[in-house]
């Protein structure tokens, strides 16, 4: 399996799970964990792609920085303009949005993580 369709289907095993556990929240708190999810997911997953072909590159460090500052800049925007503005719940916006940008983070770890024969990261 090539990485990028390792990384695709670590998306899609994050969303799905967001989604199941979504479920079992309040309906106020629902709405606000699936902006978080489709917010997380337009963002980080050129992001973190983009994160996964810069490694062992020259650009890496700053591929990431980039990525940082723009994970930093949505969570702003979500706190303090997006979420008011639908009028949803901030805590668990916020919560959710930093838990899926953090388990996106760790998929770009587990993607490129070293010792898998026959798959390439270009």
């Amino acid at each position: 399996m090539t990485v990028f369709r390792r990384y695709l289907l670590g998306i899609a095993a994050v969303a799905t799970a967001v989604l199941a556990v979504s479920l079992a929240l309040p309906p106020r708190a629902r709405a606000g964990v699936w902006l978080a999810l489709g917010v997380a997911a337009a963002v980080q997953g050129p992001l973190g792609w983009w994160l996964v072909r810069a490694i062992g590159t020259e650009r890496f460090l700053l591929v990431w920085a980039a990525g940082i500052v723009a994970r930093f800049a949505v969570l702003a925007a979500c706190g303090l303009a997006v979420a008011p503005r639908l009028g949803l719940a901030l805590e668990p916006t916020l919560f959710a949005l930093v838990g899926v940008l953090m388990c996106f983070v760790g998929l770009e770890a587990i993607v490129v993580r070293p010792g898998r024969r026959g798959t390439e990261v270009r």
